[in-house]
């Protein structure tokens, strides 16, 4: 059986024998893991400082880069519209009399010239009126000859001269009696033949009361039936538009209004097949609308083919005749953050690239003014940035 010295001196043994185990297998620990670091830097480019992005050669074949310059532009103002009625060709047609309605003689979308027939209606307006006229005229013709006579007679001393005044006033008074019935008459829009008719003294049919179209269009809303009792100067029948032009009011917010004046050419698009229609802004509206907190912007559209109906939502462009001056770059070089905020990535002088946030302006065309965030001479992504943007994120 071993000593107590020999148990020592073997567990001594094994204790050195174990310490060398160690510091060998550390050692080679030490080298696989140095060579393994020596591969990885052959293989990607070193991290950039604060945060920027460093490509290798190979990757930055896969990126293109723009010179942001100072340029000029003309503002385009992106928006939405409703198409309207041009009021300016387009009237609601009230009832001139009272009365009830005995025949319609028109459909919606027919198209009518001025002074046609719309409607017919039984109306003692229409009838009272035609009395009046007569009785104004036969007093005024009598009172005529009741002057004229008294004017000879009194050339031949045969009567006074306040008698031969008195006669004279009452003829004008019953001239002007006259006149107003006529256009009494005119304004029911009475048929001219008619009113001939009465001046001649020739017996006038039962005239019923027409209703007619006051300008030349396309009648758009048909409001009555027949038999619904009109009442005269309130009750609206038709409408009646010219619909080869119309309106589109589109709504400019305050960002866009120092970029649209009168005169701008517009472009309105439906939605409906690829047409688009040629406009002029021709107005904006003094007021801002209290719920949208919009300003109403008047285009004036031609409409040759009624493809635009009233109500209609379109999509309106308006391009600025005012020559603006910024900075333009590709819309290809904007992306976005995890907060939705624009930044594009530009190459700084060590080669990297950084990420820089900025300020989007107005569009024009496939370009964006950048109101704040670039400076001349900043050379930008525009291809490759959403690669860029991956290599940040590893």
């Amino acid at each position: 059986m071993a000593n107590s010295a020999e148990i020592d001196s073997r567990a001594g043994t094994y204790r050195a024998t174990a310490a060398r185990a160690l510091t060998v297998a550390a050692l080679l620990a030490g080298c696989l893991a140095a060579a393994s670091c020596s591969d990885k830097t052959d293989s990607a480019p070193p991290a950039a400082a604060n945060g920027n992005v460093r490509l290798s050669p190979e990757q930055r074949q896969n990126v293109r880069l723009f010179t942001v310059v100072s340029a000029k532009f003309h503002r385009n103002t992106e928006t939405t519209g409703v198409v309207d009625f041009d009021n300016d060709q387009a009237t609601s047609v009230l009832a001139p009399f009272s009365g009830p309605v005995s025949r319609l003689l028109v459909g919606l979308g027919e198209r009518v010239k001025m002074g046609d027939p719309l409607a017919l209606v039984d109306s003692p307006d229409f009838a009272a009126a035609i009395s009046t006229y007569q009785k104004a005229l036969a007093t005024a013709q009598t009172n005529r000859r009741l002057a004229d006579l008294d004017k000879d007679l009194l050339e031949h001393n045969g009567v006074a001269q306040r008698e031969a005044a008195q006669a004279e006033t009452d003829a004008v008074n019953a001239e002007a009696d006259r006149d107003a019935a006529l256009q009494a008459l005119i304004s029911l829009n009475v048929n001219p033949q008619t009113i001939d008719d009465l001046r001649a003294g020739r017996p006038v049919r039962h005239a019923t009361a027409v209703i007619r179209a006051p300008i030349a269009g396309t009648v758009v809303e048909k409001l009555i039936t027949p038999g619904q009792l009109l009442s005269g100067g309130t009750t609206p029948c038709f409408t009646v538009a010219n619909l080869s032009r119309v309106w589109v009011m589109a709504q400019v917010f305050g960002s866009d209004l120092n970029a649209v004046s009168p005169g701008d050419p517009a472009e309105v698009t439906s939605g409906i097949g690829s047409d688009t229609f040629p406009g002029k802004v021709d107005n904006i509206s003094a007021l801002v609308d209290p719920d949208t907190r919009a300003v109403a912007v008047r285009v004036v559209v031609d409409n040759p083919k009624q493809l635009l109906k009233k109500q209609m939502y379109v999509r309106v462009s308006i391009r600025s005749v005012v020559e603006s001056e910024g900075l333009l770059v590709p819309v290809s070089a904007l992306l976005r953050d995890d907060e939705n905020l624009p930044f594009v990535y530009v190459a700084e002088a060590d080669g990297s690239f950084a990420r820089r946030h900025v300020t989007l302006g107005f569009r024009a065309g496939e370009q964006y003014d950048i109101a704040d965030g670039l400076k001349v001479g900043d050379q930008i992504v525009v291809a490759g940035g959403i690669f860029v943007q991956f290599m940040q994120s590893q």
